[in-house]
């Protein structure tokens, strides 16, 4: 499987990029975080909480994540352009449809795609907003590719 070089599993503050959720089992390759590889077309990049009302939203664009058992509350690995739909059709920034948004846990590559550090802040799990810590902190970042199977979901 290709890889891409391990300094690009940074985080948005371009530190080591956290583990999010292993319950249930995030991430393009299933290993916890949300880190972006060359296989992952969508780019689940962003770190999110879901709620009832991204599920139903993201179900009316043809990706009901329902079927493969998430729930609100999940943490899970969003695409970073549903995650954009979803902050333009927000008609406030407490608007449930936009997930909260773990920073430590997101991978740089969102910036990339359309989202900035602005959107991801405003709608920032607290305290996320202020520092984006995470449990890796100063340790190696992770290689795309090395652990976990590939996720199959649709977009």
């Amino acid at each position: 499987m290709a890889t891409k070089p391990s300094n690009h599993n940074l985080n948005v503050f371009k530190k080591p990029l956290a583990l999010f959720s292993q319950s249930p089992m995030t991430g393009f390759y299933r290993d916890g975080y949300c880190r972006v590889g060359p296989e992952d077309g969508g780019n689940h990049a962003v770190a999110g909480m879901l709620t009832k009302e991204f599920l139903d939203f993201s179900a009316s664009r043809g990706n009901n994540l329902r079927s493969i058992g998430l729930e609100p509350g999940c943490k899970w690995c969003l695409c970073t352009a549903r995650w954009k739909e979803a902050m333009e059709a927000a008609k406030s920034e407490s608007d449930p449809v936009v997930p909260k948004v773990f920073l430590h846990a997101t991978d740089q590559s969102a910036l990339n795609n359309g989202i900035t550090m602005e959107n991801l802040k405003k709608f920032a799990a607290e305290p996320e907003a202020a520092g984006g810590g995470g449990s890796l902190e100063g340790n190696a970042p992770i290689t795309p590719g090395t652990k976990g199977g590939i996720a199959k979901e649709t977009h």
